[in-house]
């Protein structure tokens, strides 16, 4: 006999035990009581677990607001999983892929030395009270160059 058959025949007989009947039986039951959407019934539409003085109107709009908050809940949990965190991978890379190629863009410029500067840039009125004076809290030796010799 082929695999196929053993596996299938095995599965016939374990689905006709008498054991297994009450467990599937059971498992069903609970699977088709619920409502159609897997959220609570409504207030006042019948499937409520409240009995006797338990089932009031308070009760009953304290269950709608947890079914609702449960479903709300689950709602925004697979939108941050499944949408969020592939658009920050998407996004990491985009950067990644921008700084690379703006470096690659920077490896051709001329050297700093040789850059021209315009009137606009590097204003000093006063020299700053930190380090030399001529730098500004944010400067980058890499990308920033101020000629201190040139005449105004």
């Amino acid at each position: 006999m082929s695999f196929q058959r053993v596996g299938l025949r095995l599965a016939q007989q374990t689905l006709r035990s008498p054991a297994f009947r009450p467990a599937l039986r059971s498992t069903l039951q609970r699977r088709y009581a619920n409502t159609a959407s897997g959220v609570p019934a409504p207030p006042g539409q019948g499937a409520s677990k409240l009995a006797g003085d338990a089932d009031n109107a308070f009760n009953r709009e304290r269950a709608a607001v947890k079914a609702h908050a449960a479903a709300t809940s689950d709602l925004w949990r697979k939108l941050s999983i499944y949408v969020v965190i592939p658009c920050l991978i998407l996004s990491a890379i985009n950067a990644y892929n921008l700084w690379t190629e703006h470096w690659e863009h920077w490896e051709h410029m001329p050297p700093l030395e040789e850059r021209v500067e315009y009137p606009y840039q590097n204003l000093r009125t006063r020299n700053f009270f930190w380090g030399d004076g001529d730098k500004t809290l944010f400067w980058n030796d890499k990308v920033n160059y101020h000629k201190t010799d040139k005449q105004t």
